[in-house]
């Protein structure tokens, strides 16, 4: 994992010089933005809405015992934004998208194509890290914006069908709980999380050797550490701005 990691980063150095250069091409960005987040979206909606749901079942009965019930909107409201929907995003991504990269870039190394890219003396990482890296940074904060927005909908439903609390209450604990502070860390975890995603699992495609059968093992892999990243991730920056 420390070798891995060393690996990571040095390509992620080599990429943003690459960007900085100018050689990154804007359509290819564009392509990689749809394939990441855009056809990732409909999956990270559904996983945050079915979390939101589950949480303002578990919580919402029990506030409305201790007559507090006026606070299940806030309570969802800091929960979604601070951990749920940056994190479970950047999962579903990663499982789907990041698995995806890995097995690309996997495919291109063990096909030769990679070779055949440092023929024309085009530099490999940057060539197929850098697309990747930049979509998934500005995109995965927009579809954790999207599943916010899903995940508090969703909860404001569940909520009032489980102990009618009205959407008016629950609305307006949403706009008192709602911290400036908290959306702002929301979307730069998203940001992170985003290249995380596409830094670690195009590094694990890169480094493929082999057959077919290794790029199915360099998939899992990808998953797994993905996976890793992103919660020493969140522990890090939670670590940082909430202790």
């Amino acid at each position: 994992m420390i070798s891995f990691l060393g690996k990571t980063v040095q390509n992620f150095i080599q990429t943003m010089k690459y960007i900085v250069t100018g050689r990154m091409r804007f359509e290819h960005v564009i392509s990689q933005a749809v394939e990441i987040s855009y056809d990732s979206l409909p999956i990270a909606l559904i996983i945050s809405i079915i979390a939101a749901a589950v949480i303002t079942i578990q919580v919402s009965k029990q506030f409305l015992m201790s007559g507090a019930d006026s606070y299940v909107g806030g309570t969802l409201t800091v929960v979604i934004i601070r951990e749920i929907a940056p994190a479970f995003v950047a999962l579903s991504i990663g499982a789907r998208a990041g698995t995806a990269i890995s097995a690309e870039i996997a495919n291109m190394q063990v096909t030769e194509q990679v070779d055949a890219i440092k023929t024309l003396k085009v530099d490999p990482v940057g060539y197929y890290f850098a697309p990747r890296i930049v979509a998934a940074g500005f995109t995965v904060p927009m579809v954790t914006l999207i599943a916010e927005v899903a995940g508090i909908l969703g909860g404001m439903v569940v909520a009032y069908l489980t102990i009618g609390l009205h959407p008016n209450r629950y609305i307006t604990s949403c706009w008192l709980w709602l911290n400036t502070r908290d959306f702002y860390i929301s979307i730069f975890k998203a940001f992170c999380f985003g290249i995380i995603i596409a830094n670690v699992c195009a590094t694990q495609g890169y480094e493929t050797k082999g057959g077919a059968k290794d790029v199915g093992v360099s998939t899992t892999q990808a998953a797994i550490k993905s996976t890793i990243y992103l919660l020493i991730a969140d522990f890090i920056i939670n670590f940082l701005f909430y202790l």
